[in-house]
Parts: C-alpha cells; structure tokens; sequence
C-alpha cells in the first residue's frame, strides 16, 4: 500500500530538467574533488545525491552521506542508486536538527538542496552544519522559497491562481484553509539567509538568482507534492487539495495565456569561517 508520503512526494517534480540544472549548477558551485566526504542533506530520493556522484567521480576515498528523515524517500533512493557501491553511498535517516549525531566524523561539503526553507529552526541547521564541517568546509544550499521567488511579472499569475484555488475550495468542497503557519509559509529574504549564515560562523563565497522558466505540467507536478499543497492550503485533506491547485492551475494558464511562468531559485555558497 502507497504512504502519504510516497503518494505526495516530490519525486514526479524532481524529474523536470530545470529543476535537474538548479541542482546541478549548485553542485558546480560547491567545488567538490575527488576523495572528498560530502553530506546530501535532506537528500529526499537521491536526484542530488546522484549529481554529486557524478561530480566527485570514482575517486578513491570519495563518500556521499545521503540524510534523510523520510524512511519512504530514504528507501526509494537506495532503490534509485542501486547501480553505485555501497561503499560510496552511505544512508542515514534522521533530520537537519540532529546532523551532529548523525555525521560524526568531519565533512568537507554539506548540500541542502530546495529543503532548508522547510526548517522551522534555521539557525539551529545553520549551527548543525558547521559542527560536522572541517574548518574552511563548504555550505551550500538553494531555495525557490523565499522572499524574492516571484519575479514581478509572475505575481499576476501566482495571485489568480490562489483565488481560484481559494473560490473552488470552498464552492466545490465547502473548504476554507486554516491560519497554520507551516514553515513553507515562513520565508526569509536572500539578505536574511545571508545575515543567518554570516552570524553563525560562515563566510560568503557566492550567491546568485536563478530564474527558471515552468511548464503547465511542472505546476500540476508541484501540485501532487505534499509540502507544496500544506505551504498553500493549509489544513486541507491532500487529495483534495492537490486536485483544486491542478484544476486552478490549469484555468489560470488558459486565462492568461501562458505557456511558462518563470520563478527564482536562490543558490548560496559559504565556507566555514
């Protein structure tokens, strides 16, 4: 029987090629050589933990530390990396907040990709991070949820399709969302990360905005994705919300006549001071 977990998981959104290249331009960013120990935070079904395989090569001493809370994400990214060494992958369950225990020998790279805007205590994970790395190790991490994700000309879009959303939740399912404050809802803005970053302990190598252009079909994906429907419809059933947002979505590209909506990815590299 499919989990909730594995139903709504992000694994059908993960797949777009944009979303491959956001993640692969960080990796790129990250500097990574080979013989290196790399920690894949919150490395979900282990798209990214794959990109940094790729990158550190078959390098003797090479070794990914894929985390993950998930025991279902955690599982399908064994399944997905079956072809590697184990030796070369190692898998851990357990979250950002407890990385210390987790990772007990010292790293060179930690990546946290499209999840740290998910942590309600970031300077906790910021504090975390450095622990495991060696001096003058590397974190890097993205996000498309943050203050600044929407550039102008996408907000008409992203505006309409929430009060369609909104009106079919509640003339076709009697619906209204709750005021819950998920940490998806929370976002900080790049000076934020930053000014987090830079007050725990790390320098800042580099920073860029991503802009990405999203098909139709790469909303309805993010749609199924279960923190995505929490972020928008909080306290809605899954099901339903997801089917309201692909629906509204839909309406909402026809209405205004698109074809893609771009949306910001935010990359950010630092090295621990």
């Amino acid at each position: 029987m499919t989990s909730i977990s594995e139903r709504f998981s992000l694994e059908k959104f993960a797949r777009h090629p944009f979303y491959q290249e956001v993640n692969r331009r960080l990796v790129k960013l990250t500097g990574l050589r080979p013989g290196q120990r790399v920690v894949d935070l919150g490395a979900g079904t282990g798209a990214v933990t794959r990109l940094i395989l790729e990158e550190l090569g078959a390098g003797k001493g090479s070794e990914i530390i894929a985390v993950e809370p998930s025991d279902s994400a955690l599982e399908a990214a064994r399944r997905n990396l079956a072809n590697v060494s184990e030796a070369v992958v190692r898998f851990v369950q357990g979250g950002a907040e407890r990385l210390s225990q987790l990772v007990k020998r010292p790293v060179d790279a930690v990546l946290f990709c499209n999840a740290i805007h998910l942590v309600r205590e970031k300077a906790k994970v910021v504090q975390e991070v450095r622990r495991v790395l060696r001096e003058g190790g590397t974190f890097s991490f993205n996000t498309s949820f943050y203050l600044g994700a929407e550039p102008p000309e996408s907000q008409q879009f992203y505006r309409r399709w929430l009060i369609k959303a909104l009106r079919l939740l509640k003339t076709h399912y009697g619906l209204t969302p709750t005021d819950e404050r998920t940490p998806a809802r929370e976002r900080l803005s790049a000076e934020e990360y930053i000014a987090l970053l830079e007050q725990n302990g790390f320098r800042i190598q580099h920073k860029e905005i991503m802009q990405v252009e999203m098909d139709l079909e790469s909303f309805e994906d993010i749609s199924e994705y279960q923190l995505w429907i929490e972020g928008i419809l909080p306290g809605i059933p899954l099901e339903t919300g997801s089917a309201v947002l692909k629906e509204s979505v839909r309406e909402t590209f026809k209405e205004l006549g698109l074809s893609v909506s771009p949306r910001n990815w935010l990359l950010v590299v630092a090295s621990r001071a």
